[in-house]
C-alpha cells in the first residue's frame, strides 16, 4: 500500500509535535516571562500555528468512516477530563472532537459554491453573537463557560492564555478539508487561517479590546488565498448547462 508510510510518517510527526506541545503546556509557567508583544509573536508565530499543524497532519482523516461516533465521545471525554480538572488532556480532546465533526460536516456539503456561502455569512454571525450576542453575555458573566468552549493558548511564565472558542476550530477544520476534497490550496489556506487567529489576537491587543471574532479573519483567508480558482470554479458552474436539451422532434414514417 503506497499511503502507508507517508500516513506512518503523519502518524510519527503528530505525536512529536503533541509531546512537545503537552510539555510546554506543563511547564509553561516555569518558563520566563517574555513581555506583551514577544508573548504575542509566540501565540502568532509558533503556538497556534503548531496547534493546529495537528489538524493539517490528520488531514487524510477527513473521509474516514465513523467520523460522527468519534467526535461525539470525545465531546463526552473532553467534558469528564474538563469535570476531572485535567484541564490540560480537555483541551486537545476538544481540539480532537471539532476536528472529527468538522470533517464528518463537510461531507454535507457536496457543492464548492456552499462552503463559500458559509465562509461569507459565518464572519457575520460571528460578529454579533460576540459583540451583542450570546457569546458577549458568556464572556461578560460567565467567564468559566466560555473557558470550558474554548482551547485556551497558554502565555509563557504566566497563568493567563488567549483562547478560541470551539467554533473557531470548527470551521478551521472545515475550510482546511474543503480544500483537500475541492482541490484548493491546502498549504497556502492552512498557513493563511493560522496566521489569521494570530492577528486577531494582535488586534484585539493593540486596541484594548476583550475579545474579537475571530471568523471574519479566518474566511477572509479561506476566500483570499484561493479567490482565483474559487472564481474559476463558480464559471464552470455557471457554464455549465443545466438542463439537458430536448431531442429534435422526429418524423417517423407509417
Amino acid at each position: 500500500m503506497g499511503g502507508a508510510p507517508a500516513l506512518l510518517s503523519r502518524a510519527a510527526a503528530g505525536a512529536t509535535l503533541l509531546a512537545g506541545l503537552l510539555a510546554y503546556y506543563v511547564w509553561r509557567e516555569s518558563l520566563p516571562q517574555l513581555g506583551q508583544w514577544r508573548d504575542i509573536a509566540l501565540l502568532a508565530l509558533v503556538l497556534i500555528p503548531a496547534v493546529f499543524a495537528l489538524v493539517g497532519l490528520v488531514l487524510p482523516l477527513r473521509d474516514a468512516v465513523g467520523l460522527l461516533p468519534v467526535g461525539l465521545a470525545a465531546i463526552v471525554l473532553a467534558i469528564v477530563c474538563q469535570k476531572a480538572g485535567w484541564g490540560i488532556p480537555a483541551n486537545f480532546v476538544k481540539l480532537g472532537a471539532t476536528t472529527a465533526l468538522a470533517f464528518w460536516f463537510l461531507g454535507y456539503f457536496e457543492e464548492l459554491p456552499l462552503i463559500v456561502l458559509v465562509a461569507a455569512i459565518v464572519p457575520l454571525v460571528d460578529s454579533w453573537s460576540v459583540w451583542r450576542g450570546p457569546t458577549h453575555d458568556i464572556t461578560k458573566h460567565h467567564i468559566h463557560v466560555y473557558t470550558n468552549l474554548s482551547f485556551a493558548f497558554p502565555l509563557p511564565g504566566e497563568h493567563a492564555s488567549a483562547n478560541l472558542g470551539l467554533p473557531d476550530l470548527l470551521f478551521f477544520g472545515l475550510f482546511l478539508a474543503a480544500t483537500s476534497r475541492f482541490g484548493l490550496r491546502a498549504g497556502w489556506t492552512w498557513l493563511a487561517m493560522t496566521l489569521s487567529f494570530g492577528a486577531t489576537v494582535a488586534i484585539a491587543v493593540a486596541t484594548h479590546v476583550a475579545g474579537l471574532p475571530a471568523l471574519p479573519g479566518l474566511s477572509i483567508a479561506f476566500l483570499g488565498v484561493n479567490a482565483d480558482l474559487l472564481w474559476k470554479h463558480l464559471q464552470r458552474g455557471r457554464r455549465s448547462p443545466q438542463t439537458t436539451p430536448p431531442d429534435r422532434a422526429r418524423s417517423s414514417e407509417p
